[in-house]
């Protein structure tokens, strides 16, 4: 289920299309059923790759089981798909710009059926964890190209409805996921989770290659391959030893290689801002993070995806290896969560963020830190035996807050970008959410697997109770920070925010 907060965040892509689609080349004439059959074509891959991360985590132990994977290799195959895709991201947009979006869009939409395929006969958790991590490259590859394609292929009075199909799509999938994959899981294996993207990949292959039309800009940004290999070897320096050293028993290695990292990472930001500054277009435009509103979305997003993937990480676990549940009631516990989530984040940005602006997404939070409470207290007093409607409350009120936040937090934070800017401005701001969920994979998932190790008990409700008590305590006191930062945005934001950003 943490892949459903990628999916909703997934939805203001849009706005990493706007600075590429004003320098497009002419249109090309697509019009009537081949213009609809190219958009089933985009929507079927959206689709796929969208339900694909939402239904991964209520098989987790079953592929402990059946792979006799450990917690950290758990963990990757939760942050190794958010990890390639942000760091791909950026990289993916500008090569569709410059190579052309159709030709970008195949090769991520073969790369992403062939890696489905690999995951699902993946032989040992390490393959796992790398056919996964080629996800994210091809979905970084197919992902930016579909909104861009829309926008070429629609007039601007006729996108509305295409739009509208894509975010109700987005929607969709949160619900669909938990389902399919708790569903899939049960009754065919866990395998089948990847192994359903063959079929939909090929469909979508086929009227993509008759049907999608070309486009490109005219004038296509550098694709820094440097960058992406020093940002890469940041992120992995930092978050490998922070994964595994829990099972390691935290060797003196794993903190040198993590000051190394977070070394890399300073040297990285330093030379992307000496580009900038020098005229080049860099992967990351430090420059943006001077304008409050921006700056202050992203670390409320940042924020907000750390703790919402530790969170469903956790809760999976906890949920059928502490309580005993089946693959299908863990995944069922999580619909209320979807269903009043796409409700409140329609009502955030549609309505609350025009009226109170910022504050809607501090609102957001402090329910949502609400919700962390109130299942701390029910988790507390659970066992085994436990209705399942005890834990609704608490998660409706997790969703309705996370809905709040996650619309309106993208046309807060891009609303007063100027238009040179609009593109990287929101392929920084997806990619600090994708990295986000890999980063809050990493330090919950180990928080609670350190925590549950420390246990002296055979039982297993007793041994993850505590750990996932500890993960909601530290998941609330994020939120509260995210109230906290909300502050930094302008207060007159919402009356810049550009709607187009919730898409």
């Amino acid at each position: 289920m943490a892949g459903s907060l990628r999916s909703v965040v997934d939805m203001d892509t849009a706005t990493m299309t706007r600075s590429t689609t004003l320098t497009s080349r002419p249109r090309p004439a697509i019009t009537g059923r081949a213009r609809t059959l190219a958009l089933v074509s985009l929507l079927l891959a959206s689709a796929m790759e969208l339900i694909d991360v939402t239904i991964v985590n209520v098989a987790l132990p079953t592929i402990e089981r059946s792979l006799g994977a450990s917690g950290a290799m758990l963990q990757w195959v939760v942050a190794a798909y958010p990890l390639a895709f942000g760091i791909s991201l950026i990289t993916g947009a500008r090569l569709g710009d410059r190579f052309g979006r159709r030709r970008l869009f195949l090769v991520g939409l073969v790369a992403f059926t062939l890696a489905s395929a690999a995951c699902g006969l993946a032989p040992s958790a390490a393959a796992l964890v790398g056919f996964r991590a080629v996800q994210g490259i091809a979905a970084a590859a197919m992902v930016p190209q579909v909104l861009t394609s829309i926008q070429v292929m629609y007039a601007p009075h006729e996108r509305g409805k295409a739009m509208a199909a894509f975010s109700a799509l987005a929607g969709l999938a949160a619900v669909v996921g938990p389902i399919m994959g708790s569903v899939l899981t049960e009754t065919a294996g866990w395998r089948w989770v990847f192994l359903v993207n063959v079929p939909v990949g090929v469909l979508a292959l086929v009227a993509a290659l008759r049907f999608v039309p070309e486009s490109r800009a005219a004038h296509a940004n550098r694709v820094d391959f440097r960058g992406v290999a020093v940002l890469s070897a940041g992120l992995l320096a930092l978050l490998y030893p922070l994964v595994m050293g829990h099972e390691l028993g935290w060797p003196t290695w794993t903190y040198a290689v993590m000051a190394a990292g977070a070394v890399i990472l300073a040297a990285f930001v330093a030379a992307e801002a000496r580009h900038e500054r020098a005229g080049d277009e860099p992967l990351v435009a430090t420059s943006l993070y001077r304008d409050r509103a921006f700056s202050g979305g992203s670390l409320v997003g940042g924020l907000l995806f750390i703790a919402g993937t530790g969170y469903f990480l956790a809760g999976t676990i906890y949920f059928q290896a502490g309580l005993g549940w089946s693959v299908l009631k863990a995944g069922l516990v999580n619909i209320p969560f979807a269903l009043i989530c796409t409700v409140t984040a329609g009502a955030g940005a549609a309505v609350l963020m025009a009226r109170i602006g910022r504050r809607v997404l501090s609102l957001g939070a402090v329910v949502m830190a609400v919700g962390a409470v109130v299942m701390w207290l029910t988790v507390r007093d659970a066992t085994p035996a436990t209705s399942f409607w005890a834990f609704v409350p608490a998660i409706c009120l997790i969703g309705a807050g996370f809905g709040f936040v996650v619309s309106s937090t993208a046309p807060l934070a891009l609303g007063q970008v100027p238009d040179r800017q609009a593109g990287s401005a929101s392929g920084q701001f997806n990619t600090t959410g994708q990295l986000a969920n890999a980063v809050g994979a990493a330090v919950m998932g180990t928080l609670f697997f350190e925590v549950a190790g420390r246990q002296h008990t055979h039982a297993p409700a007793e041994i993850f109770r505590p750990a996932f008590l500890v993960v909601l305590t530290v998941m609330a006191a994020l939120l509260l920070l995210v109230a906290v930062a909300t502050t930094v945005i302008p207060a007159d934001a919402h009356e810049h925010a550009d709607p187009d950003a919730g898409h």
